[in-house]
């Protein structure tokens, strides 16, 4: 995928029942398919079963089992509840009978009521003053280990700008923090919120583990570990638009016993809260 286009497509799903869908995968780099095309293809399926004038607040997941890039994914809706002013549904993801993901997820119409957010760090540097991972590959990618070159030369529809480029020649300890600048490749096209929270969700899965790494980055990273997403949950609250670089903030409060736990927030480049996330992964040290 080169641009926001051909994400749409992606999870943009073939209907076959009034609640069954089915989605195709790409690749990111991994040899499985990338946890943030499942969220958002299953976001995608329960928005198809909700009325249009209910919008996702709250997303909760689990991973199951490794998806297969070959083999198409069908995602079942089941429609818990249609309250007065909130719709539940549940999706389940299956690849040849298996479950390989779950997903809880609540609607709500819009409503007024008190206001308050967690103020962006406006201390760090814009997306102007920073190096993409297509800029890195091309002012660095001669001496970039082999595995970290190809990964960031694989096309992808999003644009990443992170505030703090370590050396990976030369790993050290950093603080459980992380904070990238995103932003859509391409030609965006007009989209209504259901459509945005989608690709948010998309996004949200990339580089949420690298606050948890950081603290032990001096002897271990994704090379020499073994990783993978077991919950992702998301909370969204203001419209945006995805015309200007948007702000991905992590931190790490915790790793123990082979897992760590990153939670943050998402914001435009005005500094306005848009969504709020968390997921624990699978942090498990490599035997030499």
């Amino acid at each position: 995928m080169k641009n926001s286009k051909e994400l749409i497509a992606l999870l943009n799903l073939k209907q076959i029942n009034n609640n069954t869908f089915s989605g195709e995968s790409v690749t990111i780099g991994s040899p499985n398919v990338f946890g943030g095309q499942v969220l958002a293809q299953a976001v995608n399926a329960a928005y198809r079963t909700i009325s249009e004038n209910r919008f996702l607040h709250s997303l909760h997941s689990y991973f199951l089992e490794a998806g297969d890039l070959t083999i198409a994914i069908d995602y079942h809706v089941e429609e818990i509840r249609d309250g007065g002013s909130f719709s539940t549904r549940r999706v389940t993801a299956k690849q040849n009978e298996k479950t390989i993901f779950i997903l809880a997820a609540s609607f709500h119409r819009k409503e007024d009521g008190f206001e308050h957010q967690t103020a962006m760090n406006n201390s760090i540097k814009q997306p102007e003053e920073l190096l993409s991972w297509e800029d890195m590959v091309a002012k660095f990618g001669d001496f970039l280990p082999k595995r970290i070159k190809h990964f960031l030369s694989i096309e992808r529809p999003i644009d990443f700008k992170p505030v703090r480029v370590p050396n990976p020649l030369e790993p050290e300890n950093l603080p459980a923090k992380e904070e990238i600048w995103f932003k859509l490749k391409g030609e965006i096209p007009a989209m209504d919120l259901r459509l945005k929270h989608q690709i948010l969700t998309y996004i949200s899965d990339y580089n949420v583990l690298n606050a948890a790494f950081n603290p032990n980055a001096k002897e271990h990273n994704f090379g020499n570990t073994q990783t993978a997403s077991l919950d992702h949950s998301m909370w969204f609250f203001r419209d945006f638009d995805f015309n200007d670089w948007m702000l991905f903030s992590a931190e790490s409060p915790n790793t123990f016993g082979a897992r760590g736990l990153s939670r943050g927030n998402i914001y435009t480049r005005k500094g306005e809260l848009i969504a709020s996330f968390a997921q624990e992964g699978l942090m498990r040290p490599k035997k030499k």
